[in-house]
């Protein structure tokens, strides 16, 4: 078993943190994250806090176990757009919520121009 220090270090090398605007709802971008985040093999729940996701794997790297949140806050700066903050650590979920929001950047350009068109 990794000691705490050897712990810490690894949840500072691997913590990813990162902040996007996308023109979805926080609800869809919630439901979107939850059907996600289980195909990839980690468990995605949503939090007594509106506009929060869990998200939870097994064990990576020196870490027992990891974790990610992900809120999503609704007409921030403009009506119509969402502001989409995560925050993880672990060998694979950091770059999973990497791929994450470039995805839901992709969906949610890709729906705006269906809309426009």
């Amino acid at each position: 078993m990794a000691s705490i220090e050897e712990t810490n270090a690894e949840l500072k090398r691997t913590a990813f943190q990162k902040k996007a605007v996308v023109k979805l709802s926080a609800n869809e971008v919630m439901e979107l994250a939850k059907s996600y985040f289980p195909e990839r093999g980690y468990r995605a729940n949503v939090t007594g806090r509106p506009g929060y996701l869990l998200v939870m794997g097994r064990a990576e790297g020196l870490l027992p176990r990891v974790t990610g949140e992900i809120a999503a806050r609704q007409n921030v700066g403009k009506p119509g757009t969402t502001l989409v903050t995560v925050d993880a650590a672990g060998e694979r979920l950091g770059p999973e919520m990497k791929a994450f929001l470039a995805w839901l950047r992709a969906e949610s350009k890709a729906r705006n121009a269906a809309v426009a068109s």
